[in-house]
């Protein structure tokens, strides 16, 4: 089991910048994967980020590269997701999970039904 928390969402400004978090408890292995998915109001869930828990690799949806950052500290099996240059459409709620065992092998890592775990999401608005 883990069990995740997140935390950090709140109300910016379009420019504006937020950093997630996700702090993990429980079993969690090197082979791990992470990833931040949003939900918009009316809309389908969205892979937004996944991160590969041993080493840090890193890989983005295109409508977020180059804006969020996703990373980790291991010390305190926190995931982060760094968001810069916020759009009005970047709002939504936005949920970390976890599954353990390497989804970036099979490449399935931007599919949420491939995870175990899920937070219970924190809301970000950007206002224009």
């Amino acid at each position: 089991q883990v069990q995740l928390v997140e935390s950090g969402g709140g109300l910016v400004q379009a420019g504006g910048s937020l950093r997630l978090s996700c702090a993990a408890s429980g079993r969690t292995f090197s082979t791990t994967t992470m990833g931040w998915f949003r939900q918009a109001p009316g809309k389908e869930r969205e892979f937004v980020a996944a991160l590969r828990w041993s080493g840090g690799s890193t890989y983005y949806a295109d409508s977020v590269k180059g804006r969020f950052t996703c990373s980790r500290d291991n010390t305190k099996n926190t995931m982060y997701l760094q968001m810069n240059s916020l759009k009005p459409e970047d709002t939504a709620v936005y949920s970390c999970a976890a599954h353990n065992g390497p989804l970036y092998y099979s490449g399935t890592f931007y599919q949420h039904t491939a995870y175990d775990y899920w937070g219970q999401g924190t809301k970000v608005t950007v206002s224009s």
